[in-house]
C-alpha cells in the first residue's frame, strides 16, 4: 500500500529540516509529504518548499486541528496516511515502515506510535511521556486513546470517518472512538517513535488542560457529534 505523510506546521523552523531529513532517508522518491502551515512567521514554509513538499496554507481564523487534517489528506491519494506534528522527529530509519506493517491486519483503522524526550526535555516532560508512552505493541478494541502528532490512518477509513472539524483540540481520541463504534481497532506501535521536544502536556497551561477535559469528557459520553 502507498504511504504518504501530513506534517502539521506552525512557526517550526526549529525542527522542520531536522524532521524532513529524517523522512527523505526513508521515503520513496515519488512519496507525498504534505505539509499544512497554519499562519506560520518564520522560514517554515521556505523550508519545506526546498524538500519539494506540497505546502497547503490554513489561517488562524479557519484553523481547528481536524481541519487541517481533512484538508492535508484530501490532498493526497495514497492509502495510508502517516501524521506528524512538526516538532516531532522520527527516531529511527525505519519508522514509517514500523507504522506501515500494523495495517496487515484488516481491521485496524490507525496506528499511533511512541514518543520519547530528548536528552535537555524537562523532567514534566520525561515523565509524562515515558508513562504514557510504553515499550509494550497493544491493540485497542475500547480505549480510544490516539495521538496524531505520531500516527497514521487507513484512508479508507478516514473517507467514512473524517477528523471533527468542529472540536477545538483532542480531534485524534474522537477519531479513534468513531472509528471503534465502526468495528475498527487501533494500534499502539512503541518501535515506530519520535521524539518530542515539548511532550504532550503543552508546558503544563492549566487552561488548555482545563479544555482538553471539557472535550475528552465530551467524547467518553458520545456527545461530540462528527462535526466534518
Amino acid at each position: 500500500m502507498k504511504a504518504a505523510v501530513l506534517i502539521r506546521t506552525k512557526n517550526e523552523e526549529a525542527w522542520i529540516a531536522r524532521v524532513l531529513d529524517a523522512l527523505t532517508r526513508q521515503l520513496d522518491a515519488d512519496a507525498d509529504i504534505v505539509v499544512v502551515d497554519n499562519d506560520s512567521t518564520d522560514a517554515t514554509v521556505e523550508i519545506a518548499r526546498r524538500y519539494r513538499c506540497r505546502v497547503i496554507g490554513i489561517p488562524d481564523h479557519e484553523y481547528t486541528h481536524g481541519r487541517a487534517l481533512n484538508l492535508g489528506i484530501r490532498a493526497t491519494t495514497a492509502d495510508l496516511v502517516a501524521i506528524l506534528s512538526g516538532h516531532c522527529v522520527p527516531a529511527n530509519g525505519r519508522w514509517l515502515l514500523r507504522l506501515a506493517a500494523n495495517f496487515t491486519v484488516p481491521a485496524i483503522a490507525g496506528v499511533y506510535g511512541r514518543q520519547e524526550p530528548f536528552p535537555d526535555s524537562t523532567a514534566f516532560d520525561k515523565r509524562d511521556l515515558w508513562t504514557t508512552f510504553g515499550r509494550d505493541r497493544r491493540i485497542q478494541r475500547r480505549d480510544h486513546f490516539f495521538h496524531n502528532a505520531n500516527s497514521m490512518i487507513r484512508r479508507s477509513v478516514w473517507t467514512e470517518v473524517p477528523f471533527n472539524e468542529a472540536l477545538p483540540g483532542v480531534e485524534d481520541r474522537d477519531w479513534a472512538r468513531r472509528a471503534q463504534e465502526l468495528g475498527w481497532q487501533i494500534a499502539y506501535e512503541p518501535q515506530a517513535s519520535v521524539y518530542h521536544f515539548h511532550g504532550i502536556h503543552q508546558g503544563r497551561d492549566e487552561d488548555r488542560a482545563a479544555r482538553v477535559a471539557r472535550i475528552i469528557e465530551l467524547i467518553q459520553n458520545g456527545a461530540t457529534g462528527e462535526g466534518s
